[in-house]
């Protein structure tokens, strides 16, 4: 049998990049679920590291986490309890840390409404068959009638809550009315995690399963979205 070695050559540094590609990505992978596991570790590490720059690190990732749709991979619920954690041992003013990336947030989901507002009337205006002006018009009328619940609600759901401000935008719920139910949110948000980690994240038990409580903490954050989802799909199927 011949064997046709110019196939192999071409089909060599195809699979080298691929490999190295894909490597990439399992190690991104767990980069992230290390850094979840691990904020504590991590947190401690950037404050020693960088002092009072901390706080511009910290008001970049919540700004980022709310406000950029491709990074709703950042960590939101647990960097807010963490940091509230190192608060509490005086590596952190409290009250700082809550002004601070309450202002991050509700400036992220501001810059994300906006986007969407831009780009949702550009997107419709085109001729595609699934995206319709009538779309955009029952969006509208959804977040008119049901924004302000969604807005905060989205708050406590990792990545809803990075897209449901860019939606808002696209379904051109009115500013006014969003800006509004997004500060409610944003304080709220930040003052459940960050006054929780300060109260409750040094206690022994917390202390000693910190990774167990930041993945508690990750679960309660979906377990609406969960539920809201089974109940939807029920409410249909009995239809």
């Amino acid at each position: 049998m011949f064997f046709d070695g110019s196939v192999f050559a071409q089909l060599w540094p195809n699979q080298i990049l691929f490999t190295i590609f894909f490597g990439s990505i399992l190690e991104f992978i767990e980069y992230l679920i290390d850094l979840f596991l691990h904020l504590d570790k991590h947190l401690h590490e950037i404050i020693l590291q960088y002092g009072t720059l901390t706080y511009v690190i910290l008001f970049g990732v919540i700004f980022a986490e709310t406000g950029l749709v491709f990074t709703p991979f950042l960590p939101g619920d647990s960097l807010l309890f963490a940091a509230g954690t190192f608060a509490a041992i005086g590596s952190l003013n409290v009250h700082i840390l809550f002004i601070l990336l309450t202002v991050a947030a509700i400036i992220g989901d501001t810059v994300n409404y906006w986007v969407g507002n831009y780009l949702g009337p550009k997107v419709f205006e085109k001729k595609i068959r699934f995206l319709k002006k009538e779309h955009l018009e029952k969006t509208h009328q959804f977040y008119e009638k049901h924004g302000g619940k969604t807005i905060i609600i989205a708050r406590f759901i990792p990545i809803i809550r990075t897209f449901a401000p860019f939606v808002a935008g696209v379904g051109a719920m009115t500013y006014s009315k969003f800006i509004m139910y997004n500060i409610v949110g944003g304080v709220l948000w930040c003052a459940i995690f960050i006054y929780g980690g300060y109260f409750f994240g040094n206690l022994p038990i917390v202390k000693n399963n910190f990774s167990i409580v930041i993945v508690v903490i990750i679960i309660i954050s979906i377990l609406p979205g969960i539920i809201e989802f089974v109940r939807h799909k029920f409410v249909n199927k009995n239809k």
